[in-house]
């Protein structure tokens, strides 16, 4: 096992450079937010949702803006009645790993809650040839958000929101090569859905220290789960691989399987304390906070779930540990 199989998901690694057009932007240059500044500003910063953008052409920006307002034209209204899933999927660092496991969970996600045509992806390029789309960044989901919640009946549908990126102790970190940075913080998060009036929710966040959301986001019709305790890191998010631990566990293994949320949770923490003690690394603890009044509209959605997603796809998480 190298070194490298033992780096956790901390923010602002470096990814190896190769030709614009064929992987996403490198990592080269520190994110101002952090090592540079008092942690309390930085936490404040986090706390409104900063980012930063520099040296991007305003062709590139109106290409971006268009890109985001098409896809969230092309979703489709709730439908009365029905407990409608709309699905979010966001990768919020340009290290590839993180584009393709959102890519592969948006799918997943969209099939197993039946929001076909209600589920968005924003990640940028996966290295691999992957269509275009629109790019993940602190901006990004809150607009997202905002369409989508002009579309759902708050009263019934549900936000699934996924969100993969590296953390840090004040929340998720924005990092798009040297362009992009920023970070997404509990309070910021808690304060955009409670603003657009979304208590529905099913909230995964795969990073270090994710269990930082988890005080402030859980409610009584609130889902969520992370990658980690507030205070561990997670693995898997080696720029080369096709999954994080959490996603490859939880998404691309027990969210294919047609079985509670809850019991899908349990298997995957089974599933990375056993990668976990194999590569001999400290434990992730996955946190799972599932409020009485989710129960409800889980078990409208899961009775709409397929028998099966297929299985799994890509190169598996653990994988890692054999090099």
């Amino acid at each position: 096992m190298t070194l490298r199989t033992l780096v956790p998901c901390l923010g602002l690694m470096l990814v190896a450079s190769a030709p614009a057009q064929e992987v996403p932007p490198a990592h080269t240059q520190g994110s101002p937010l952090f090592g540079g500044i008092p942690p309390e500003l930085a936490q404040a910063l986090a706390d409104g949702g900063v980012a930063i953008e520099r040296d991007r052409s305003p062709q590139s920006q109106l290409a971006a803006h268009r890109r985001l307002a098409a896809e969230l034209a092309a979703l489709k209204p709730q439908r009365p009645g029905v407990v409608d899933a709309y699905v979010l999927s966001v990768a919020l660092d340009s290290d590839p790993v993180f584009s393709r496991e959102a890519r592969e969970a948006g799918s997943v996600l969209a099939r197993r809650y039946d929001a076909a045509g209600r589920s968005l992806t924003l990640a940028g390029p996966d290295g691999r040839g992957g269509a275009p789309l629109a790019m993940g960044s602190p901006i990004a989901i809150e607009t997202a958000l905002a369409g989508i919640a002009e579309l759902m009946d708050r009263r019934e549908d549900v936000l699934v929101l996924y969100t993969t990126s590296h953390g840090a102790a004040l929340g998720i970190v924005y990092n798009d090569g040297d362009q992009g940075f920023g970070a997404i913080s509990p309070t910021r998060l808690w304060s955009v859905l409670a603003q657009l009036g979304i208590g529905n929710r099913l909230l995964m966040v795969s990073a270090c220290y994710s269990g930082v959301f988890v005080p402030m986001l859980q409610s009584d019709t609130t889902a969520i789960l992370t990658a980690s305790s507030a205070d561990r890191s997670s693995f898997g998010c080696q720029a080369d691989n096709d999954w994080t631990f959490f996603g490859d566990a939880l998404v691309n293994h027990a969210l294919r399987k047609r079985q509670p949320l809850a019991a899908a949770a349990e298997q995957a923490q089974r599933e990375i304390a056993g990668w976990e003690k194999r590569g001999k690394l400290d434990p992730s603890r996955p946190q799972v906070a599932i409020g009485a009044g989710a129960t409800r509209w889980l078990a409208a959605l899961e009775a709409r779930a397929p028998a099966s997603l297929g299985t799994p796809v890509g190169r598996p998480a653990v994988s890692l540990l054999d090099e």
